[in-house]
């Protein structure tokens, strides 16, 4: 039975009173053999309370089992261990089998055990990015992109509807502009937007991301994998970013209304974390980042284009098609090609221009079915549902002369045409006479008066022209017909008739 860490010093305190053996066991309660092996293992210099290793019928099979285990570098499991000893002749139980096992396999981790040095970033160096799984919006996941400056400790978070190479690169941009300078180095992951193979463990990276990393001035780097050295301070933002930003029941923040405000805490939450003292530094990120921005270099004015997202080509209505969905562009841009992104719950468009790249148009994303036009895109046009009412276009020389009365008679002739008049080419020349009479710009007002009011009898144009003569501004307030304002009686008094 093994000895209490207690028990073994009274029996060493009782042989150093005593000097022998037998009487040490006498006092401490304990055999003779005993008390030699303590008081032997502690002159020895070793440790008295580690415990004594016995035999065991598995120490004939350790040389075995430490061959199996280095060949399958550490995998092989205790009960296919046990099976091959047994058929060996081991006649051991499966626990131990086990225990050695379990021993073997800790030494051969502990001869095969990765050994990491720290890193020791420089200024303007190294910034790293990587994804986390952000909140669910209206049924629909959404991502994080989580970067972070490694020598300042600067992090920026920008959510995201996916993870494609446009929005990859998007991202970047936004990250650089918010940053205000570009490092030399960019490091991510070895997700398949970045890195699109690998031959012999060395990364092929895709080719519009090494051309943005030009346009930028940075080289993308793709990290070794599994590496926390590395990589340890991106993950490090996602995880803090996470607890932070998704709904749980730790941090008690409920569920997002729209996409806004998602960015909008994003924002705040980048905010904070930059803004109070790091634990590694005791320095604030904002305060060590205006430091390495003069280490830092300037970047372009202008995003890449592949960061603008998918190309497309405005159609001769003015609009482009995305998802099933027509979305309208200002007029100029016919037949142009066009980049089109996400960006939160909106869809951007940007053209090249006499200016550069340039955002033209911005919209809500839509269903299919629903499309997205706006009327300031199309000046001129009536900006009505169904089809285009027609323009008049006089053919003989009575119409035209009824038309170079004015605008007023534009409407009358449109009204008159959709409200059905009769004899309107008689009614069109009495207007043209009475223009020579009283002068055009007061036939013009009195049609145009006519047309709102829907006058179209044979007298009403005379009867309107001579009322704006006789008035003083030669205008006057149009009266409507409308039931709710009417000088009738009312029915009441019949109420009782028959009862």
């Amino acid at each position: 039975m093994k000895k209490s860490d207690r028990e073994i010093m009274e029996i060493l305190e009782a042989f150093d009173l005593t000097r022998t053996p037998h009487s040490a066991a006498q006092l401490a309660g304990c055999d003779e053999k005993t008390v030699t092996r303590y008081v032997t293992a502690r002159d020895a210099g070793a440790d008295p309370f580690a415990p004594v290793a016995r035999g065991s019928l598995i120490d004939p099979w350790r040389a075995k089992i430490e061959e199996w285990i280095e060949a399958s570098h550490g995998k092989v499991r205790a009960d296919v261990v046990h099976d091959k000893l047994v058929v060996m002749g081991y006649d051991g139980s499966a626990r131990t089998t086990r225990r050695a096992v379990a021993e073997a396999k800790q030494a051969w981790k502990a001869g095969h055990r990765r050994r990491f040095r720290p890193w020791i970033v420089e200024p303007g160096m190294w910034l790293q990015f990587d994804w986390g799984a952000g909140p669910m919006i209206g049924g629909r996941a959404t991502l994080l992109f989580c970067a972070w400056l490694a020598w300042s400790r600067f992090r920026v978070v920008v959510p995201t509807w996916d993870r494609t190479l446009p929005t990859v690169l998007s991202c970047l941009d936004a990250t650089l502009r918010t940053i205000g300078a570009a490092p030399t180095y960019v490091l991510t992951d070895n997700e398949r937007t970045i890195t699109i193979d690998r031959i012999a463990g060395v990364p092929f990276r895709h080719p519009d991301l090494v051309a943005a990393g030009r346009h930028y001035g940075v080289t993308v780097r793709t990290c070794v994998p599994y590496d926390p050295e590395s990589k340890g301070g991106s993950e490090a933002t996602v995880r803090i970013a996470k607890a932070d930003l998704v709904p749980t029941s730790a941090n008690l923040r409920p569920d997002y209304g729209s996409f806004a405000e998602l960015a909008a805490a994003c924002a705040a939450f980048c905010d904070k974390v930059n803004g109070r003292p790091h634990r590694e530094t005791g320095r604030p990120p904002t305060e060590m980042l205006a430091e390495e921005r003069m280490r830092l270099h300037v970047i372009p004015d202008e995003p890449h284009t592949a960061a603008l997202g998918e190309t497309r080509t405005v159609a001769d209505d003015q609009t482009i098609r995305v998802g099933n969905v027509r979305y309208s562009t200002p007029p100029g841009h016919v037949g142009d090609r066009v980049w089109q992104r996400v960006a939160g719950d909106e869809l951007v468009i940007v053209a090249a221009t006499d200016r550069g790249l340039t955002e033209i148009a911005r919209h809500t994303l839509s269903v299919p079915g629903q499309h997205r036009i706006d009327d300031a895109h199309y000046p001129g046009h009536p900006g009505i549902d169904g089809p285009r009412p027609p323009k008049p276009r006089p053919g003989t020389e009575a119409e035209a002369a009824f038309l170079a009365i004015g605008p007023g008679a534009h409407e009358w002739l449109t009204e008159a045409a959709a409200t059905g008049v009769t004899k309107a080419r008689s009614k069109m020349a009495d207007a043209v006479e009475l223009a020579a009479l009283l002068g055009t710009g007061l036939v013009d007002r009195a049609l145009g008066l006519a047309a709102a009011t829907g006058r179209f009898a044979e007298a009403d144009l005379a009867s309107i022209a001579a009322h704006l003569a006789h008035t003083d501004d030669g205008d006057s307030e149009t009266v409507v017909i409308d039931e709710a304002h009417t000088c009738q009686d009312g029915t009441a008094a019949w109420d009782g008739l028959g009862r």
